[in-house]
């Protein structure tokens, strides 16, 4: 990594800082703390497992939904305010500026995993947070390529973000379509049901199984084991790969 790319990274997770993210997540902690031993103070049984999955469940979406929006919006008003087009002015080449912006909203994703992991080891043990705190980190390693991507490809914030929130949506729900879709309860003769059920089996071919990611049984079961990381490193790289790929085809062939 050459000193342009460290330089575009350390300015982007600086400006990340000083837009108060920081200030706004540990706001968002407090907040979903109380929540949380709210809901957990009214359980009958398992309150610890039911303040564990609930906590869990919050950041991680939270987490995902914040690094969307910063990417897009980020990403957005550098582009409306000249900001990439004075830079790439510079002896500047734009790979190295894409990667730059990528690698400074990973610092902020494995940061934000990080600090994710250490409050939700308040619920469950070391092991197990650390576990979750690195499947987080992949999770939101891909959410950050993939806005990235959608934002030089589509140029519009909204569409960018709900581009966004529905692959990762289906993404994680691609799982239980397909157990529904191959379910006894449907007519599997159909013609109609069979094209649906076999595309849905494509689409989840294409997408990462992030239902795998960050389980909430790892906080409540104890059950996670590291080795369970490595198909989820596995999808991670190849789908950096290709969001890189194509948001630099996409940059590349922009005329500003």
């Amino acid at each position: 990594m050459n000193r342009q790319v460290i330089t575009i990274a350390s300015y982007t997770l600086i400006e990340a800082i000083r837009n108060r993210l920081l200030w706004l997540l540990l706001v968002v902690l407090l907040i979903v703390f109380g929540l949380t031993e709210f809901i957990g103070s009214l359980a009958l049984t398992e309150s610890l497992a039911i303040r564990s999955a609930l906590f869990g469940s919050f950041l991680r979406l939270f987490s995902v939904f914040m690094m969307c929006l910063f990417v897009t919006t980020s990403m957005a008003r550098e582009i409306q305010d000249k900001g990439l087009e004075f830079l790439l002015s510079l002896p500047l080449s734009r790979t190295q500026y894409y990667f730059g912006k990528l690698a400074g909203y990973s610092s902020l994703a494995i940061l934000t995993g990080l600090i994710m992991g250490a409050c939700v080891s308040l619920y469950t043990s070391a092991d197990q947070a650390l576990l979750w705190s690195v499947s987080l980190i992949m999770e939101l390693l891909l959410i950050s390529s993939i806005s990235l991507l959608c934002l030089f490809t589509f140029n519009q914030v909204t569409i960018a973000i709900i581009s966004v929130m529905s692959f990762y949506l289906l993404a994680r729900s691609i799982d239980a379509i397909r157990l529904i879709g191959h379910g006894p309860l449907l007519e599997t003769d159909s013609m109609a049901q069979q094209l649906l059920t076999t595309l849905m089996d494509v689409i989840a071919y294409l997408l990462p199984v992030l239902s795998r990611f960050t389980s909430s049984e790892w906080l409540i079961y104890q059950t996670g084991q590291w080795h369970d990381l490595l198909p989820l490193l596995g999808q991670t790289l190849i789908y950096l790969f290709l969001a890189a790929a194509i948001g630099l085809f996409d940059l590349h062939r922009k005329s500003l």
